[in-house]
């Protein structure tokens, strides 16, 4: 399985796990949870714009005039992160707590 599938499965997974033992899912709740989940491969796509392109992209309308602006993935993905916490929000999700029992990394 590639890796954003399975990661995104990971994701999808994990919530509707929560959302189940929140005694929360239904086909509208699994509607909300799709929709994450096309925000999170949207949120891949920009973030992957961002690492190409950079925070400001060139350019040029072809009559002589060229300069620089913002990358406006910027933007777009600080609305998919919006749409994203309401969504979590309208589900009734809420960050899981780490458990005291997994490894500590050292870097």
């Amino acid at each position: 399985m590639p890796k954003k599938k399975k990661e995104e499965n990971s994701i999808y997974t994990a919530l509707k796990e929560q959302l189940i033992t929140n005694n929360n899912y239904t086909a509208y709740t699994e509607e909300l949870l799709q929709r994450y989940i096309q925000f999170t491969n949207i949120e891949d796509e920009l973030n992957k714009d961002i690492a190409k392109r950079g925070v400001s992209v060139r350019w040029c309308n072809g009559g002589g005039q060229e300069g620089y602006k913002k990358n406006d993935s910027i933007s777009e993905l600080a609305k998919i992160n919006a749409q994203k916490l309401k969504l979590l929000n309208s589900l009734g999700i809420k960050a899981q707590e780490v458990k005291e029992s997994q490894e500590e990394y050292e870097v």
